[in-house]
């Protein structure tokens, strides 16, 4: 509720460089006339410049391989990619290979990529994206069954925290937090539009369903995490989605209000959207972490999802940077806060 929105200000302490909040103060009179009211500056902790050029350029590489569908050579070959990128910036880096059955029973080779910052330190935050893209374009109007670039969903928020951990890596001041990176694979495999059969919510996000069950690390656990699903789309906007608000309202509020105080209350809208079933649900219910879903919504429109979505127009010619921008500056401005 609003009314619980100014006792988070002094619960996370949000901004990047140069940002500075102020409030109102009054002191105690001490007669019965108005006391003079003065303004307080408080200077916020200072985050890197999150660059949305190269955010860009890592979702291009990724589209540059081609659909990253299980199963292909555009799939083990990205996937390389992102292990590669992952070590190079600094990360100590684990590939999780597990096989996952499709819903008609296709046997997928899958692997969830994990890179950490900081591995040794005891407080930990979960950031992760899919990087698998969906093999049908289900909502299309034409070649229905053809693989999807998937540029939004899963390359934008991969995009957006390959650019994260670089910049980490490459900044004087380093969180105070350690940061664990997943990138879950077969996340869009589940049940095409028209599939007579039934549609079953755990057809989707097989990846993150794998590492809730089976963590990378014994007894892992994290502070919080981060789910970014379609998050570099032309003029998104991104309400509180409805699990995220079920099981961590007080994060989406949080995080939010960082986004606001950063200048992108536009983006970060403070409405209710609907309830998802994505990679965020398992590693909930069954990982026992806390986790909230920043993904494209449209509450009050027909079409919930960004209009492009499991279509031909999931392509580069629809992202846009100051939406990566946002985005990353949000989350990276996070993990400074800490």
């Amino acid at each position: 509720m609003k009314t619980q929105r100014i006792s988070l200000i002094f619960l996370a302490i949000f901004v990047f460089s140069g940002v500075a909040v102020y409030f109102k103060s009054c002191q105690k009179p001490a007669s019965t006339e108005s006391a003079p009211v003065e303004d307080v500056a408080i200077t916020l902790n200072p985050a890197p410049d999150f660059k949305a050029d190269s955010a860009f350029a890592y979702v291009k590489a990724q589209v540059d391989f081609g659909p990253r569908v299980p199963n292909t050579k555009a799939h083990k070959a990205c996937g390389d990619y992102l292990v590669a990128k992952l070590k190079q910036f600094g990360c100590e880096v684990i590939s999780q290979d597990f096989v996952a059955t499709k819903y008609d029973g296709t046997k997928m080779n899958a692997r969830n990529i994990i890179g950490s910052i900081n591995p040794s330190a005891p407080k930990r935050i979960l950031l992760t994206a899919h990087w698998d893209s969906r093999s049908v374009a289900d909502k299309d109007t034409k070649d229905k069954n053809s693989p999807i670039d998937g540029a939004n969903d899963g390359g934008s928020g991969v995009g957006v925290l390959l650019e994260l951990a670089r910049t980490i890596q490459q900044a004087t001041q380093k969180p105070n937090v350690g940061v664990d990176i997943i990138f879950f694979d077969v996340e869009d495999h589940g049940e095409p539009e028209d599939y007579k059969g039934e549609h079953k919510p755990e057809s989707w996000g097989l990846g993150s369903q794998y590492w809730a069950a089976h963590k990378h690390k014994e007894n892992y656990t994290a502070y919080y995490g981060i789910l970014l699903d379609m998050v570099g789309g032309k003029g998104a906007v991104f309400p509180h989605e409805g699990t995220s608000m079920q099981y961590a309202p007080m994060i989406v509020r949080n995080i939010w209000d960082i986004a606001s105080r950063l200048g992108y209350s536009t983006t970060f809208i403070d409405a209710d959207g609907g309830g998802l079933t994505d990679d965020h649900t398992a590693v909930n219910d069954v990982g026992k972490i806390q986790m909230i879903d920043i993904v494209e919504l449209h509450p009050n429109s027909p079409e919930t999802f960004w209009k492009y979505h499991h279509t031909h127009g999931d392509n580069l010619s629809n992202i846009d940077k100051n939406t990566l921008k946002a985005v990353g500056q949000t989350v990276l401005s996070t993990l400074y806060q800490e």
